[in-house]
């Protein structure tokens, strides 16, 4: 058997200013073949299992393009057109499957629903290809895409602690369909909420119970439910909760399956909201704390939601406040981790960090953060992640630097990265365990790894495009009335 596997993931947040042209793909725009088996082989990811999966049937497998990079704003149109080409093209070539690796909540410039537009412009040049996808927990899911699919599954964890196990079963049930073993159908059901992204933690209520209750409907006829809160910060009409549900057959059960989730979700709609306390009483709170380490996550700045990773606020109320054997990071600031390579490791440097870039989707302007300090360290930013999320994966910051004020050690890099792993500060000889207080940015993919560990978590809310305040953001295409924007949302149930 001959199989296609391919790649375009992206979380776009359509309040960024960072961009996403072609070369945010990689330097060389997107991995192909041999170049994408080996940087993808063995990896906790949906492509990982797509891998393993094949080479098990003992089919012959080729990769058209491998995409991904961080979240951030829109993906400029010929970089989505260049990766929908490669594949596209690929498919002419004649394939018995086809295996996508896709997030489910990217906007293209010009189409909100990049995964719905990528799928049919593989339905017109492969009407009779089965197809197999996997897909981000915050998908915001739309018709288009399981019109275009013949099995779609997401993952069930946040933090995403099962990426390869979501591919690993939209691959068997693809299988099973090949082999003539099932008749999948589809279903997509949403209701009108909008949960902030802190609230999704799938081992905390409310989501805990709709996940524990989307395990229990997986029976029978019911070959998988996937859930999916939604990414908030695309500004979409698809933006909500929805839940996919696949049957075999058409006995109406995955309909009753999106029925159930969506009532209790509706009924559990106010734990879906977040608010938080001002800043400086968060740090004021961690302070008193005597025993550590101390997290402080900078909720609003993290990249995983298209932050710019550039804020300085939480370090500057942490600092202003006295905090001390502290680490920080990543900072993305490529201007300042130039300036301190040329001082050299041992230098003493006065120089402005992070604030480089504005934010005018919420008239923000970047503020930097004049600190003076020791140039302690310089890397070419390359570790391997450890896991439990994302092994096996390499990491590439870009030119790294930590950046020593006394008081506090900052790790500044020239791109962007979730602090996922110990080992991001490990690789450049910090041993986070050894510190007071560490400040993350990060939302909830922390938890496995440095929450863990930590002794305290003090939430922190800030500045940045990735904030916890939806009455702050400029929404354009939502779909309204929507929960809790408007408070006069409704939902009831209708068999469709």
């Amino acid at each position: 058997m001959k199989f296609a596997i391919a790649m375009l993931k992206h979380e776009t947040n359509t309040f960024s200013p960072v961009p996403t042209p072609l070369e945010s793909l990689g330097p060389d725009g997107p991995l192909v073949g041999d170049a994408a088996y080996n940087y993808f082989k063995g990896t906790g990811s949906p492509i990982g299992a797509f891998i393993d999966m094949a080479e098990a049937m003992g089919a012959d497998v080729h990769i058209p393009a491998a995409a991904r990079t961080m979240p951030s704003g829109p993906v400029h149109q010929a970089a989505f057109d260049h990766v929908a080409d490669l594949i596209c093209d690929s498919l002419k070539e004649g394939y018995d499957a086809l295996f996508l690796d896709l997030h489910g909540a990217m906007v293209a410039e010009d189409f909100e629903d990049g995964e719905g537009e990528l799928l049919a412009r593989i339905r017109a040049v492969a009407p009779d290809l089965p197809i197999a996808v996997g897909l981000d927990f915050h998908a915001n899911m739309s018709e288009e895409m399981i019109r275009n699919c013949d099995v779609l599954v997401g993952y069930k964890t946040y933090p995403h602690m099962d990426m390869y196990e979501a591919g690993q079963r939209a691959g068997e049930l693809l299988l099973e369909f090949m082999a003539g073993k099932i008749a999948p159908r589809m279903v997509v059901e949403s209701c009108p909420i909008l949960p902030n992204i802190v609230r999704m933690a799938t081992d905390e209520a409310p989501m805990r119970e709709i996940m524990t209750l989307a395990g229990e409907l997986e029976t029978g006829d019911v070959l998988s439910v996937s859930v999916f809160p939604g990414f908030p910060l695309a500004d979409t009409s698809k933006t909500r909760l929805s839940v996919v549900a696949v049957e075999n057959g058409n006995s109406g059960a995955a309909e009753d399956a999106c029925r159930r989730i969506l009532e209790l979700a509706w009924r559990g709609r106010d734990d879906f909201s977040y608010e938080s306390e001002p800043l400086e009483d968060s740090v004021r709170r961690a302070k008193k704390l005597t025993d550590g380490p101390v997290l402080l996550i900078d909720l609003a700045d993290n990249c995983n939601s298209g932050g710019t990773l550039d804020t300085m606020t939480v370090i500057a109320e942490a600092l202003k406040q006295g905090l001390d054997n502290v680490v920080a990071g990543p900072i993305c600031d490529p201007q300042a981790v130039q300036q301190l390579i040329e001082a050299g490791v041992g230098a003493h440097i006065t120089l402005p960090l992070g604030g480089k870039m504005d934010m005018p989707s919420i008239d923000q302007r970047g503020q930097p953060l004049v600190l003076s300090g020791t140039v302690k360290t310089i890397s070419d930013g390359r570790f391997i992640v450890r896991g439990p999320v994302f092994t096996g994966m390499q990491v590439e910051l870009g030119r790294t630097v930590v950046f020593d004020t006394g008081a506090m050690e900052i790790l500044l890099s020239e791109d962007r990265i979730e602090p996922l792993d110990l080992a991001m500060f490990r690789f450049v000889g910090i041993e986070p365990l050894a510190k007071s207080y560490i400040i993350l940015k990060s939302k909830i993919q922390y938890r496995p790894t440095f929450g863990a560990m930590a002794k305290h978590i003090i939430e922190c809310d800030s500045d940045g495009v990735a904030g916890l305040n939806f009455e702050r953001l400029p929404f354009k295409n939502l779909a309204r009335p929507i929960y809790p924007l408007d408070q006069d949302a409704s939902f009831k149930w209708t068999n469709r």
